[in-house]
């Protein structure tokens, strides 16, 4: 935050008071012209002012959150719709700070735009533009600043009719048996505890179970082979043909025995070498949203992916997971892997999941959508169950000359992982309740160290007491 800058402290300040406490409006469905298709849909930007204004927060249907972008020109907000749409009206809401020169583009696949509006005397506001235009992503476009600092948009709503109506069953739906249905997102914040209530997490440490596999059992099932190179870890049997019950009857290089998820991630190549991690990594399994106490187990057979195999580097550094990106030695914050490590260090990433639900898929074709991030500490109303929140944290022994350093996808940024959950219900019900709702910093045991005088969730062999 700019010190120079004490009106958008406040405000944010603000926002954040307000955000916990709004009653979020639902997602209207795409039955007829002129309906809102925007809303609680995945977002990107060119770039976010502070972590209290991110892209996500322009279409959430809540008017006192906001996107706001670096204080520079150009800057982009995208929405993705899902499928193609044609397009007949934006609706933009503009905080103080505004375009006044600005194009709405439309796209077919985040690539490649068409203007379907342009100005260059815009005034901020509320502007209601009549477009027409078709895409599955459509984007503000700023190219002028109506003030020195960045762009800010309350809302951006999209409305038009879907060429052909999302699916919401049908080949790649996997649906939850039984569903989670009449959940309302928590805005509740949670009192202040003595002593304070600083962490809401437990970790899971898992070492490497099965190396340079080019399986993917949730993007390529049944089809071995098909994959670029993955590094697996926890559960020991994973490959093309894993299911729910393959994964259950399996054994685990976790250090709890009750956690036989699958994970993996892309192979990190050093030259033509693969690098592997070594001993037991961390996996996080935290709140992502304020409200900790509504944070329930994942559904057995949830699974996802995170990030992807193609992305960017604008991608992955404006991703909502992307925590702290690579690190080694004193190098942090980097999108890409660095050129150089000092010698004897090792190369980490941090990387966050989604820990919203939609409540009615365990898998989704895109392995995506049935998940989001939250906003500003809220699930979206399209997505309302709060899930752990997993974070990986792993880290290879390569050092040195890092420029033939790559993953099996690509450039660092093209880092991704998977999460097939098969964790024993009553375990993971007992740590989630424990840590995550009891607001501790809980090691694989259940166990806060800061804490001792609030035990364990497990016992000493890591199982149910």
């Amino acid at each position: 935050m700019n010190p120079h800058r004490p009106r958008r402290i406040l405000a944010l300040s603000a926002v954040a008071a307000l955000t916990v406490t709004a009653v979020l409006t639902g997602v209207h469905t795409a039955s007829a012209a002129d309906t809102l298709i925007s809303q609680g849909k995945p977002t990107l930007a060119s770039s976010t002012e502070n972590g209290g204004a991110p892209a996500a927060a322009a279409v959430d249907g809540n008017t006192t959150t906001r996107w706001g972008s670096a204080w520079s020109d150009p800057q982009w907000l995208r929405v993705d719709l899902g499928s193609t749409a044609t397009v007949s009206q934006v609706k933009l809401t503009w905080e103080a700070a505004y375009a006044k020169a600005f194009q709405i583009q439309t796209s077919a696949d985040g690539t490649n735009w068409t203007n379907v509006y342009s100005t260059t005397t815009a005034t901020g506001g509320t502007q209601t533009l009549s477009v027409s235009g078709s895409g599955r992503y459509v984007r503000m476009y700023g190219t002028q600043r109506g003030t020195g600092y960045g762009y800010s948009l309350y809302e951006f709503q999209v409305y038009g009719t879907y060429t052909s109506t999302p699916p919401t069953s049908g080949p790649g739906y996997v649906m939850a048996n039984p569903p989670v249905t009449g959940v309302v997102p928590s805005t509740a914040v949670p009192p202040d505890t003595n002593p304070p209530t600083t962490h809401h997490e437990f970790q899971m440490n898992c070492s490497v179970s099965r190396t340079n596999l080019n399986d993917d059992p949730i993007v390529f099932p049944g089809l071995a082979g098909a994959s670029h190179s993955h590094t697996f870890m926890g559960n020991t049997t994973t490959n093309a043909n894993t299911t729910v019950n393959s994964l259950k009857a399996g054994s685990t290089s976790c250090i709890t025995p009750g956690d036989k998820t699958g994970y993996w991630m892309p192979t990190l190549l050093n030259g033509d070498t693969a690098v592997q991690p070594v001993g037991r990594q961390t996996i996080y399994y935290k709140s992502g949203v304020i409200d900790y106490r509504s944070v329930r187990p994942f559904p057995e057979g949830l699974r996802y992916v995170v990030g992807s195999p193609t992305a960017s580097l604008e991608d992955f550094r404006n991703h909502p997971g992307a925590v702290e990106g690579f690190e080694c030695g004193d190098l942090s914050f980097n999108w890409d892997i660095p050129a150089n490590c000092a010698p004897g260090t090792q190369l980490n990433v941090r990387f966050q999941a989604p820990s919203c639900w939609n409540g009615l898929h365990l898998d989704t074709p895109d392995h995506k959508s049935h998940m989001a991030y939250p906003v500003l500490g809220v699930c979206p109303s399209s997505h309302p169950v709060a899930v752990p929140m997993i974070e990986f944290k792993m880290a290879w022994p390569v050092s040195g000359n890092m420029s033939n350093v790559r993953f099996s996808s690509g450039r660092g940024f093209s880092f991704h992982y998977d999460v097939f959950n098969a964790f024993d219900p009553p375990t993971l019900a007992a740590l989630t309740r424990h840590c995550i709702n009891g607001g501790l910093q809980c090691d694989p045991r259940g166990f806060d160290l800061y804490k001792p005088d609030r035990g364990a969730a497990l016992n000493e062999n890591y199982v149910l007491p």
